[in-house]
């Protein structure tokens, strides 16, 4: 029997998961999102400011792709779930009903209490609506502060610093992701950072925020004021469960799920940044908030909701991100810290840097961190299922191999060996 799915946030879970839905059934779709018409590539965000690419060339499909799939479109705010009634109900006063419906509603900025963090000119950076204000808030300012050393933070330094703003960078950590990056990974992007002339403030974070409308200045735990125009929050995000609280949907940290992404309301899913998994079998993460994640959350509940109940399983962790010029992936369980039952093996050049871990007893490969040079993910992925030893990824290492357009043979032979 047809049904009508609905699906709520056109980021990369909901529409994963509305193009699976679509390969594998004739459901009704409806996706509803009040950011943009279109889904576009998130992780893109950056480029448009710095003028590398424009919102179209962000966009993965032609605008006639979600006609020719019949795949409705839904620009609006949902406010209200009428769990018993099965209806949305969106801003506008319309009201769609569903007979199941998908929540992949995604994250939102932290914010943590700052005095003055609602001042003109502070921002957090997640969607289209915070680009379009990061670029009123930038225009003709002498100086911007990035509060947060995580990803979004070390891009929007990025951002400001390709239109020549100076950039202070605040990051509470010793050294730059020092929760996540072993100490050389860590040190190597701390390096990459001040290259660039980014002031960068390791051990310090923010105090307070001052202004009388808009910010004009910000002081740290140090009691050191930095006169600027501008402040980004970065700390973070946080599962945006707004939506499944007003209905009663359980949430917690997240909406809570099973391992089926079912919420505790029949016919209601969740998936992506805003779900958080209560089932053993998942793993110690809970809430999994990576772009990698959320497309697979979205090509898993697809098939529940198309008919065949598929349990998610995490498989092998992966992650890439980009430094500046360093680009980085890791894969498989590398702590920042040295394990005891753990052996690191680490190959380190200037700028570039291989660590392959290894189970102390068997010898078996555990995971990898690559700086600077890529890592073919299937083959990375292949070796730690298969309990490869570190002596048969050394001796194959050149299959991992993913030279880039712009890259010489010899070159890039020469930095992976």
């Amino acid at each position: 029997m047809e049904k009508h799915i609905v699906i709520i946030g056109n980021g990369i879970t909901g529409i994963t998961a509305a193009r699976f839905i679509r390969k594998l059934s004739s459901h009704r779709i409806t996706v509803v999102s009040s950011e943009t018409d279109h889904f576009y590539a998130r992780t893109a965000l950056m480029y448009i400011y710095m003028g590398h690419m424009r919102f179209q060339e962000t966009k993965p499909y032609e605008d006639h792709f979600w006609a020719k799939n019949q795949i409705d479109l839904v620009r609006g705010y949902a406010h209200e779930i009428d769990t018993e009634s099965q209806i949305v109900r969106i801003a506008d006063g319309n009201d769609i009903a569903y007979d199941a419906l998908l929540l992949a509603t995604g994250s939102q900025s932290n914010k943590f209490g700052w005095p003055g963090q609602d001042l003109g000119g502070v921002q957090g950076l997640y969607g289209m609506q915070d680009l379009a204000l990061m670029e009123r808030n930038t225009q003709n300012i002498n100086r911007g502060v990035v509060v947060g050393g995580g990803l979004i933070g070390i891009e929007m330094a990025e951002m400001l610093h390709a239109r020549h703003i100076p950039v202070t960078f605040l990051v509470r950590e010793k050294s730059y992701m020092d929760y996540l990056l072993p100490k050389e990974e860590s040190q190597l992007i701390n390096q990459e950072i001040l290259d660039h002339g980014i002031d960068l403030r390791l051990d310090t974070e923010l105090k307070s925020i001052h202004g009388s409308h808009s910010v004009e200045a910000i002081e740290t735990n140090l009691n050191e004021r930095i006169d600027c125009q501008f402040v980004g929050l970065t700390a973070g995000v946080h599962s945006n469960i707004d939506l499944a609280k007003a209905s009663n949907i359980e949430t917690n940290r997240g909406i809570v799920v099973n391992e089926f992404f079912e919420t505790s309301i029949p016919n209601i899913y969740a998936a992506g940044d805003c779900a958080e998994f209560n089932a053993d079998g998942i793993g110690s993460r809970r809430i999994e908030q990576l772009w990698y994640t959320g497309r697979s959350h979205g090509k898993v509940v697809a098939n529940t909701l198309a008919g065949n109940r598929t349990p998610y399983r995490r498989g092998v962790f992966f992650n890439s991100a980009k430094f500046f010029t360093i680009e980085y992936q890791t894969y498989g369980e590398i702590s920042p810290n040295p394990q005891p039952n753990v052996r690191s093996h680490l190959f380190q050049s200037a700028r570039k840097i291989l660590r392959i871990n290894s189970d102390r007893a068997t010898g078996t490969v555990l995971g990898f961190n690559a700086m600077g040079l890529r890592l073919r993910q299937d083959q990375c992925e292949a070796w730690i299922r298969e309990n490869a030893s570190v002596a048969q990824v050394l001796a194959s290492l050149k299959k991992a191999r993913f030279d880039p357009e712009f890259y010489s043979h010899a070159v890039y032979h020469q930095a992976a060996a």
